[in-house]
């Protein structure tokens, strides 16, 4: 579903991504973890486009979005891109609900607008997501009126309003109060059980060890390891990530 292959990602003289490298399989679930500015959520904003690499290749289905010529990058035509990256739906750390919109029309607004379908029925399609996330009953709600866990909730929602083949989670839980982590990372197991393909920028340690099926580490903007979850948990190669994880668990 995903292929990266030696991207480099820099912010001026500051190198976020070095040589990074990854394969996500369709309906495989993938958590990254590590310290704060090792890059993670840089990779996910390069795997959608919200970035431009600087060197690599990225694939989304088999086709290439962009790619290393010569030592020059080289992206595909933008509107193709766009089409690409509808199959990819993102959920970031910040909810980013529209304030003035319900959370109905937070949800509708992009098939509506993008995928130009009729009104009625992206109002069918998120009011069956609303059931699906508890909060039918919010259908006529303002953000402002939600819960951090609610609004993540519906941003999830929002997400998956686009038929995604490809789901990126950004820390969906790290702006929550600790109670309501939970109804978050409830919604996030639905989607593992259909078998969702995912790739996770978590702190949450026991999360990533029940639901992954690979957990990649990174610091320093580097794959420093990639194994099941079994495996990095309990033994780890990398003395980095004994540390990071007496920490952590």
């Amino acid at each position: 579903m995903i292929r990266i292959e030696n991207i480099y990602k820099n912010f001026g003289d500051l190198e976020v991504l070095k040589d990074v490298s990854l394969k996500v399989k369709k309906g495989e679930v993938i958590s990254i973890i590590g310290p704060s500015g090792s890059g993670k959520s840089t990779l996910l904003r390069c795997i959608n486009y919200l970035e431009k690499i600087d060197l690599g290749r990225i694939e989304i289905e088999g086709k290439p979005i962009v790619d290393c010529e010569k030592g020059n990058r080289k992206y595909i035509l933008e509107g193709d891109i766009r089409k690409i990256c509808k199959k990819v739906g993102m959920v970031f750390q910040s909810f980013n609900l529209f304030p003035h919109k319900t959370v109905l029309e937070n949800i509708i607004e992009a098939p509506i607008i993008v995928d130009k379908m009729k009104r009625e029925k992206a109002i069918k399609i998120a009011e069956g997501l609303l059931k699906k996330i508890g909060l039918l009953d919010k259908r006529d709600v303002y953000p402002g009126k939600l819960s951090g866990g609610q609004k993540q909730r519906v941003a999830i929602a929002r997400a998956l309003a686009m038929n995604p083949k490809i789901m990126l989670f950004d820390e969906p839980t790290s702006a929550l109060d600790p109670e309501l982590v939970g109804e978050v990372l409830k919604v996030m197991k639905e989607l593992v059980k259909e078998r969702m393909t995912m790739l996770i920028v978590t702190h949450e340690m026991a999360f990533a060890k029940e639901v992954s099926d690979r957990v990649i580490f990174m610091d320093g903007g580097k794959v420093i390891e990639e194994a099941q979850p079994e495996k990095l948990f309990t033994n780890p190669d990398h003395p980095r990530i004994k540390t990071f994880l007496d920490k952590m668990l």
